[in-house]
């Protein structure tokens, strides 16, 4: 998971870039118990499940060795900060809080499931899946997500250039960030699938270039 290239090495990378690029390794938080009931998870602040807790620590087995790890930046949730807290302390540094990294706030919808909201406010469900700049009902859009996220992910290029950052979220933001890296429309927002405590990875150079190396890697839960 080395971003450092060999000795002298100035030659170009597939991408045509010749500078380190910034790596983020975007990992999703462990099981709560929304999350087994497939109900809305956003603002709400459930705990890990005893599952979720058994996936921070595989992560970590994973992610603890790799000393190039500068950072370990999280969510403000506890189901984040529980995922990141474990990674980090295998690290021996401290989890960092980035606000811009909280997961969609789905308003009323909050708590339910896809059924329910859809049958709460059908017209405007339909709207909301098929148009990214239409809040839930008294939270945010996908857009307004990932505007903040954008800027939470300037400020992570900035004060790491050219390192390796854990970054420990939730699905819309992690997919808002690999859509970013690859370019893509809106579209991927419903067409990725991300588990709970997978691994994608995504870089970003200083010229604006991007690239993504690993989507939704789980190996580490087998």
């Amino acid at each position: 998971m080395t971003t450092t290239a060999a000795a002298g090495d100035t030659s170009p990378n597939w991408q045509g870039q010749r500078v380190r690029p910034t790596r983020l390794l975007l990992l999703r938080h462990g099981q709560t118990e929304l999350s087994v009931a497939r109900r809305y998870s956003g603002r709400g602040n459930p705990e890990l499940t005893e599952l979720g807790r058994r996936q921070a620590a595989a992560v970590a087995a994973r992610l603890g060795a790799h000393a190039e790890i500068s950072a370990v930046i999280s969510s403000p949730l506890s189901r984040a900060r529980a995922t990141a807290r474990a990674v980090a302390d295998r690290l021996g540094i401290d989890v960092v809080v980035s606000d811009g990294l909280i997961e969609t706030d789905f308003g009323s919808w909050e708590g339910l499931t896809f059924t329910e909201a859809a049958d709460r406010d059908p017209e405007l469900h339909s709207r909301w899946l098929a148009d990214t700049s239409v809040p839930a009902p008294g939270g945010e859009s996908f857009a307004q997500v990932a505007e903040r996220v954008g800027e939470a992910k300037e400020a992570l290029l900035q004060q790491y250039p050219g390192k390796t950052v854990l970054v420990v979220s939730h699905v819309t933001p992690i997919k808002s960030l690999l859509r970013e890296a690859l370019g893509t429309g809106p579209e991927l927002l419903f067409r990725l699938h991300l588990d709970l405590a997978s691994l994608s990875i995504a870089e970003f150079f200083p010229d604006g270039g991007s690239v993504v190396r690993l989507v939704n890697d789980t190996g580490h839960l087998d």
